[in-house]
């Protein structure tokens, strides 16, 4: 390899695009690679907590998205039918001298523009649906769909839960299907002025076997969001989410607290998605070919830490390649998947579990990491070399 080896990165969603800027950066020599021919403002909100925003500090947009967000004093959970606080965590200030960094929530989509925008754009490249990938030792060869093939030193695998690259190293396999459905709507604020009732900026309304989280994705509070974990036995549609309608809710959250009811009442449109999980994967990379986010450690929702643990992850590559050395790839690849395994592992346990913050606890050993700062864990045969 070259003192200047080319990287590749499958996928600019969140995870992908954190590793493309946080790479260029550092002065690699990166190119993103993304399936679909634009983006577009998805209709979903997204939780930033101080452990992400540090990764946002180090991007360069951590005071845009300051600025964009919302910024909940606290995050309430709430009995789903009598509307009893079951928790109340405090954030706001006490995160920003707690946890070193803001919680804020936020429109996905204006977060995702904000992490696009810090790419080189020149370097970026739309409607690249990857079909195939050879390592060949020395080089590793990307083929596409539309024809064209494209070679780098080291391929990033930021595909999302089927992606490409993971089934490249441990074959086709697909995801499990939770059992779980998530409906996600986005409610003008406006409306909820005809209800005599405090729409909360950052609230969980649970019951034994669903939920609905609910907070605003805008600075200016216009915008409400929810996103709900409902049981569904299965899951037989082809598509990645359906329509779902205001007669679904309303037979989902029966009985209900009248605010969740006006919630639904004031829905236009509603789009349901499965929740696809798999097993902690026994690889995470081989060869020149590394995973992150979606593509090795998929989750539930319900800690809203997924897309934090994919630019962590990302954020934990580049410091282990900038550590290691780019030209020593295995070397940092397994120094990331050491510093990372763990700690996905149990988000996503958590995650699967749903009872993260249904009560009051301590979420410090979430917001106050630092992937920045913390110390360094070396795998078992890297201490006996460097100690020989």
């Amino acid at each position: 390899m070259t003192k200047t080896p080319r990287i590749a990165v499958i996928g600019a969603g969140l995870g992908g695009a954190a590793a493309g800027a946080l790479l260029q950066q550092a002065g690699y020599d990166t190119r993103v690679y993304e399936q679909a021919p634009a983006f577009s403002r998805l209709g979903a909100g997204i939780h930033l907590g101080p452990n992400v925003m540090k990764v946002m500090r180090q991007i360069g947009i951590e005071t845009q998205l300051a600025e964009m967000g919302s910024h909940p004093e606290q995050w309430f959970s709430r009995d789903g039918k009598t509307g009893e606080y079951l928790s109340r965590i405090p954030l706001g200030q006490q995160a920003r001298e707690q946890y070193g960094a803001s919680y804020i929530t936020v429109h996905r989509g204006d977060l995702h523009e904000l992490m696009v925008g810090a790419l080189d754009p020149n370097r970026l490249h739309f409607d690249k649906h990857l079909v195939d990938v050879d390592d060949r030792g020395d080089k590793v060869i990307m083929h596409f769909a539309d024809g064209t093939t494209e070679d780098a030193d080291i391929v990033i695998g930021a595909d999302g839960v089927n992606s490409r690259i993971r089934e490249k190293l441990l074959g086709k396999e697909a995801p499990t299907y939770s059992g779980w459905v998530a409906h996600r709507a986005i409610i003008s604020a406006e409306k909820l002025k005809a209800y005599e009732l405090d729409f909360e900026s950052c609230v969980k309304w649970w019951s034994e076997d669903r939920h609905m989280m609910v907070y605003f994705v805008t600075g200016d509070e216009k915008e409400y969001y929810y996103v709900t974990g409902v049981p569904e036995p299965e899951w037989n549609h082809d598509s990645s989410f359906v329509e779902s309608s205001r007669e679904e809710m309303r037979q989902a959250f029966v009985g209900y607290h009248p605010t969740v009811q006006a919630l639904i009442d004031c829905t236009e449109t509603v789009t349901k998605w499965p929740l696809l999980e798999r097993n902690p994967l026994p690889l995470w990379h081989d060869g020149r070919l590394v995973l992150l986010g979606d593509a090795c450690h998929p989750m539930k929702p319900h800690m809203a830490q997924g897309a934090a643990m994919a630019i962590e992850d990302a954020a934990m590559l580049v410091r282990c390649l900038k550590e290691v050395g780019a030209e020593q790839h295995q070397e940092a690849f397994e120094l990331y998947r050491q510093n990372r395994f763990e700690r996905a592992s149990r988000v996503q346990q958590v995650s699967h579990d749903n009872t993260w913050l249904r009560e009051n606890e301590d979420p410090a050993w979430v917001f106050a990491y630092d992937v920045h700062d913390v110390a360094l864990q070396y795998p078992a045969t890297a201490i006996e070399e460097q100690s020989a």
